[in-house]
């Protein structure tokens, strides 16, 4: 073979990988088309992420370093759940190359489509064409499209690589041990760095749940050595992933620990309590009906979303024929539609009629091992997202399964049945189209793929009423508050049409799907037709449903959104007041669910999954409860409400405490219960409560009043404060600011010197008589030391992709030369 005739050979075997960049990336810019205008998506956690990552943005920028501590909510906390910049991680630079500089959202469909590619056409050596059909059928699942619109651009950005992950663990069961190795710890770096633990632990399980179905394999065929040799290398290539990312995961690790995924102090409720999240808030909110799992293949089976209906629906027509005032918005946005028992939901977990009967294809004609593990993962997936509805799993997980219970919102885990179930259908698909099967099989699995899919879905769309009589919890707070008996009846009517109209739209893809299926068994149709028949079937279905949920509507331009933060007049007002360090209590918001007013001020309240534990006990026990001693104590200097025509107002809060100041007394309590009762007796301006196991600090401190002595902040940055103080007697001093022992050091005229919880949340140091300089400087260890094993980790992972591709191009060298 001549050198051109090899380069056209080498060429020619591109062009389909380059034909399915290209139309990943012509299909994502359709899809979000607005971005071609220069519009961005409105997502409300991205809003919020703004937020609350103000401060330490700015503290950036100023000092050219990172804060790693941020005290712009819940009185403060650690960054490294906000923003943090890992510059040692050499593989955040990576991603960005990998997603061609795409930015969110465009970058996450994008890589979607592209990671699925990659799991079939190289993990599964799947035709390209195929592959490319296949990434599609996945990439356009409408739950990515849903998670997008609400702005949860992590959770996006680590599903986009459970899919390259599994192709290298499939790479490497298939005896390509190193290349498989090497590619599983690439992917999973990249998952990590993305920064969603939970979705890295949900892809934990579906390599869990394969580890053990090739391990019964290998031990029916005597291959346990080889098994345990691949399992082996994987893990030293996971090991240097987790290298790669070792300082964000030891930071989340130890600060899990004392965060609401961590373990209370508290006996109360004990029954409700678990070493991680407490089990209601688990379970819920987001526990998926069982016969809700349906919506899997009939996108309104439940009524989609919590939303309204058209105008053309009965509700609509009810409330015109009532002269209701404003009966467009109404009906258009009160969340009416879904009458499942989620409490709130922004869409279904919609994979594909089309996806979902090939799956059933699969269950009849695909044998061997992977079936079963994508069977497997499959039920369990469907399984833990019951939640509730389905106890015994669940409590078996929460109380014994290591990290299950640090994560809510279970109906998450059908992001395993994401990719799953289309991974089993382009199976069966593929092995339809390679012949290798008798044609009584395929018809076999054919026909009984069509009855059960096929059934389901023509059923509910006959007598949609059978079982149901399409009420939810949310019609009885509509009759509370009024509704008569006809709006309710009309809101029925519009849930049971959703339903009915979705099942038979359903039916009509799954009718047309297994007749392509039969003319190609037949011998009517060729492969060509078939996949490009596909992918036409999978387009028509996913599209629409997942313009549902994400539209042109959710585009805005960059100058409105951009106005989301443009300070009102109580804004205007408290950023007068030069005072560095202050709290402000937002009540115009819901305060403890929004991170919005952390933009201009340091809130008391913020918007975060993983707050910390004693602060979230701090507001159940007291905050909420209306204790203005614990709101004074916070220095909580002004409130935001709602003055004239709604329009927030500033208050001065004359009863804040400031930012430090010396108390004339102190108790001992035996633990955290007495702790937190004690701030119901306690006035934090004279007196401190300190548990027991910080005893040591205080023995001995005998306090006087000192009507001269003072203590003052000098200067202020979110991870060193500096004060002086002046006293004539020994002092007992409480701060202000947020307990947190593992990073932040205080230290007396240079000095280091212990400081010690009080108040259940605050710092307290005891001062010697004199003038002195205080500091407080936040300076976990940790992150020193984790940015050098990063690095170093990083290095090496390279180095091993470096020399496997140098091999590679050297065996295929050898092997040109020989056909020479």
């Amino acid at each position: 073979m001549n050198n051109i005739t090899k380069e056209k050979f080498q060429f020619k075997a591109l062009v389909p990988h380059i034909s399915a960049i290209v139309i990943f990336l012509i299909l994502t810019i359709a899809f979000l088309s607005p971005i071609l205008e220069g519009k961005k998506l409105r997502q409300h956690d991205t809003i919020q992420f703004r937020g609350m990552s103000k401060e330490i943005n700015d503290f950036r920028e100023k000092a050219g370093e990172e804060p790693l501590w941020t005290n712009s909510m819940f009185g403060g906390m650690p960054a490294y759940l906000i923003s943090v910049h890992y510059k040692s991680n050499l593989f955040k630079y990576i991603d960005k190359y990998v997603a061609l500089g795409l930015k969110a959202p465009a970058k996450y469909v994008f890589l979607s489509f592209l990671g699925f590619y990659f799991l079939l056409v190289f993990g599964f050596k799947m035709n390209p064409w195929l592959g490319i059909i296949g990434a599609i059928a996945f990439g356009f699942s409408s739950y990515f499209f849903i998670i997008s619109a609400a702005g949860h651009n992590t959770k996006a950005h680590a599903l986009t690589y459970m899919a390259p992950i599994l192709a290298g663990i499939v790479i490497a069961f298939n005896g390509r041990i190193l290349w498989g190795s090497v590619i599983t710890g690439i992917a999973m770096a990249l998952q990590i760095s993305a920064n969603h633990p939970q979705m890295t632990y949900y892809t934990l399980l579906i390599v869990l749940v394969f580890g053990l179905v090739f391990l019964f394999r290998a031990f029916k065929e005597k291959g346990l050595v080889l098994y345990f040799k691949t399992v082996g290398v994987l893990s030293l290539a996971v090991i240097l992933a987790v290298g790669v990312n070792f300082t964000s995961l030891w930071f989340t690790y130890e600060y899990g620990k004392v965060s609401i995924r961590g373990e209370s102090e508290l006996s109360s409720n004990k029954e409700n309590k678990t070493t991680g999240l407490d089990k209601d808030y688990i379970l819920n909110d987001y526990s998926y009906g069982i016969d809700e799992t349906l919506n899997l293949m009939i996108p309104n089976f439940k009524g989609g979303a919590s939303s309204g209906f058209d105008l053309k629906s009965e509700t609509y027509k009810e409330l015109r024929r009532n002269n209701v005032p404003n009966a467009k918005q109404i009906a258009k946005q009160s969340p009416l539609a879904y009458w499942g028992t989620q409490r709130l939901v922004s869409g279904p977990v919609y994979i594909g009629a089309v996806v979902v009967f090939l799956f059933c294809f699969g269950l009849f004609f695909v044998k061997g091992p992977y079936k079963w593990w994508l069977v497997s993962a499959t039920l369990l997936s469907l399984m833990l997202a019951w939640g509730k509805n389905f106890m015994f799993l669940s409590d078996f997980f929460i109380n014994y399964f290591p990290g299950y219970n640090k994560f809510r919102a279970v109906s998450m885990t059908l992001v395993i049945a994401e990719i799953t179930i289309p991974l089993l259908a382009m199976l069966a698909v593929k092995k339809l189209l390679e012949g290798n099967y008798k044609k009584e099989e395929g018809l076999q699995a054919l026909k009984y793929s069509f009855i059960i899919v096929g059934g389901i879905s023509l059923f509910f769309a006959l007598f949609p009423g059978l079982f149901y009589n399409f009420s939810a919890p949310v019609d009885e707070q509509l009759i509370a508050s009024g509704w008569p008996a006809q709006f309710i009846q009309a809101i029925h009517l519009d849930r049971k049409h959703l339903l009915q109209t979705d099942s038979f739209r359903s039916f009509l893809f799954i009718l047309s799907s297994s007749g392509l299926l039969l003319a190609f068994i037949k011998g009517w149709l060729k492969s060509n037709y078939v996949i490009l028949a596909l992918g036409l079937l999978f387009l028509v279905d996913l599209w629409p449903v997942d313009k549902r949920y994400l539209n042109n509507d959710n585009f805005e331009s960059p100058r409105v959104i951009n106005n989301t933060f443009l300070p009102n007049a109580a804004d205007q007002e408290i950023l007068l007041d030069k005072d560095p360090d202050f709290r402000v209590m937002n009540l115009t918001v819901s305060t403890f669910n929004d991170a919005t007013t952390s933009y201009f001020h340091k809130s008391i309240g913020g918007y975060h999954g993983a707050k910390m534990r004693r602060y979230q006990e701090l507001i159940s026990y007291h905050i909420s409860q209306n204790n203005m001693e614990v709101v004074n104590m916070l220095n909580t200097k002004y409130f935001i409400l709602a003055g004239q025509n709604n329009q927030p107002v500033a208050r001065y809060n004359p009863d804040a405490m400031g930012h430090a100041w010396f108390v004339e007394r102190f108790i001992i309590v035996e633990n955290a219960d007495n702790e937190i009762a004690a701030l119901n007796e306690i006035k934090p301006r004279y007196e401190a409560v300190i548990d027991q196991r910080f005893q040591k600090h205080v023995e001995g401190l005998n306090l006087h009043t000192d009507s001269l002595a003072s203590i003052e902040l000098k200067s202020y940055a979110p991870n060193y404060l500096v004060y002086e103080s002046h006293s004539s007697n020994e002092q007992l001093a409480v701060f202000s600011e947020i307990f947190y022992d593992k990073g932040w050091k205080a230290y007396i005229d240079g000095v280091e010197t212990p400081h010690f919880r009080v108040n259940y949340v605050l710092r307290g140091l005891r001062l010697p008589p004199g003038e002195h300089k205080i500091e407080f400087k936040f300076h976990p260890q940790t992150y020193f030391t984790g940015e050098k094993i990063s690095l170093a980790s990083s290095v090496l992972l390279l180095i091993m992709l470096i020399v496997l591709s140098i091999i590679s191009l050297k065996q295929n060298k050898d092997l040109n030369l020989r056909e020479q």
